[in-house]
């Protein structure tokens, strides 16, 4: 008998771990790979090192720094801080880097919203600061509704002009989670902000100094084993085990492992297919398992050079190429050139060959400037059928708590209710929460 089974070694079951042996609790963590990070891992792929998105770790983070601290871990260690962004239109239209830090970089970040008319001009920045400005004061006052209405149609409502949309707010909502801002909802966007707003002085934006698994969630759970959890890696978990109205345990090849409680951390499109099967007729999981899911495709290439002067993000609207950033300075120092591409409206290129990815991403990078397809030593093309949880007008509804009604059943994951969505640092406050559930429902 285990005492509590974790399903999915990424961040949300990594903290709820954490968290739960602290409390007294021993802890199991299933995961399905051969590694740990989930959403936030780096592998070797047919001779190639990839990683499974372009994930930037954001200076108002509270509790992702918060995790790396309980596992005994510094994380300056695993980040190194760039603090701006670029914007590149195609076909020769305007380019802008924006500094981001107005602490550590202020004259470069004072710069960036003074300047950059070609982008920019005086009208559109005044009324993005009105659309802003009352986008955050909805969102405090009125989520619900702000959530009813797309990026795009809010924008309309508050003069935002056509040029500004497509400048900004285009690279901003495909550039961060890969969806226009005509299916992008306000409130989510708002909300993404908000932390930020909150600590001014915090806001920075770093990449990480080396492959996630091995700066992060590598060490994070050797921190787990050290304190005597265990991490059973290649370990697939077929379905729950329900009886006497509780979860029982879970079945890993036909057979019963019986456990106090589970904590089911996967993603939503992992979850959703375990609940569906054990607990579908249960009328509190409804909402969940309509919650609508979306896709992600990276593609990640291998230079013989760098593809760009500086390692930062860059936003191309109008193109395939939603955000991308050389990383041979930073996460793949040992690449004389590496590219990591997060691709826009993904929905178009899941299951498609890779060879006609990588040609639209090469077709793209030509109009923004990017000659780089005959110093391509190789590239991979990672997808994630099902990533996130779709973040459109009205699915702020449908996230459950972490807390279920069923007896020793727990939720995980950045699409459980707290207030930084599709994130990494949501993805640890839902641990955090989901171990606060464990231990209270050990004691109630």
């Amino acid at each position: 008998m285990e005492d509590v089974i974790i399903i999915g070694a990424g961040l949300a079951g990594l903290a709820t771990a954490i968290d739960a042996q602290k409390a007294g609790r021993g802890v199991t963590i299933l995961e399905r790979y051969k590694i740990a990070g989930g959403r936030c891992a780096d592998w070797v792929m047919d001779g190639m090192r990839v990683e499974s998105g372009l994930h930037r770790w954001l200076g108002f983070y509270t509790a992702l720094p918060r995790l790396f601290r309980k596992a005994d871990l510094d994380p300056n260690d695993a980040v190194i801080w760039e603090d701006e962004l670029e914007i590149r239109l195609p076909d020769g239209g305007p380019r802008g880097v924006l500094g981001l830090s107005p602490l550590h970089r202020p004259l470069q970040t004072a710069a960036g919203l003074l300047g950059n008319f070609d982008l920019m001009s005086p009208a559109d920045k005044a009324e993005l600061t009105l659309f802003f400005s009352s986008g955050l004061l909805d969102y405090a006052l009125t989520r619900r509704e702000l959530d009813q209405q797309t990026v795009y149609e809010y924008a309309r409502k508050r003069g935002v002009s056509e040029d500004a949309i497509a400048n900004l707010l285009i690279p901003v909502t495909e550039g961060i989670f890969f969806l226009p801002p005509e299916r992008y909802s306000a409130m989510v966007l708002m909300g993404l902000l908000a932390p930020a707003i909150k600590r001014p002085h915090t806001i920075r934006v770093g990449s990480f100094a080396g492959g996630m698994t091995e700066v992060m969630s590598g060490p994070i759970a050797a921190a787990i084993e050290r304190r005597g959890g265990s991490v059973q890696y290649d370990t697939t978990v077929e379905r729950l085990a329900v009886g006497d109205g509780r979860v029982r345990g879970v079945y890993v090849d036909g057979q019963l492992i019986e456990a106090n409680h589970v904590v089911l951390a996967t993603a939503l499109g992992g979850a959703q297919p375990l609940i569906r099967e054990a607990l579908g007729d249960h009328p509190w999981f409804e909402k969940m398992l309509a919650l609508p899911t979306m896709p992600a495709v990276t593609l990640q290439i291998e230079l013989d050079e760098p593809a760009l002067p500086e390692d930062h993000v860059v936003f191309s609207p109008k193109t395939v190429l939603a955000s991308y950033a050389e990383q041979s300075r930073t996460t793949f120092r040992d690449a004389p050139g590496r590219l990591s591409i997060d691709l826009g409206q993904p929905e178009k290129f899941i299951g498609r060959p890779p060879e006609e990815i990588f040609a639209a991403a090469m077709a793209d990078a030509q109009r923004v400037g990017l000659n780089i397809e005959n110093n391509v030593r190789r590239y991979r093309v990672v997808d994630h059928p099902q990533d996130f949880y779709l973040l459109s007008p009205g699915s702020e509804a449908l996230r459950p708590p972490q807390a279920t009604p069923i007896p020793g059943l727990t939720l995980a994951g950045d699409y459980t209710r707290q207030p930084l969505f599709c994130s990494m640092e949501g993805a640890v406050l839902s641990g955090e929460a989901a171990a606060k559930a464990v231990v209270r429902a050990a004691t109630a």
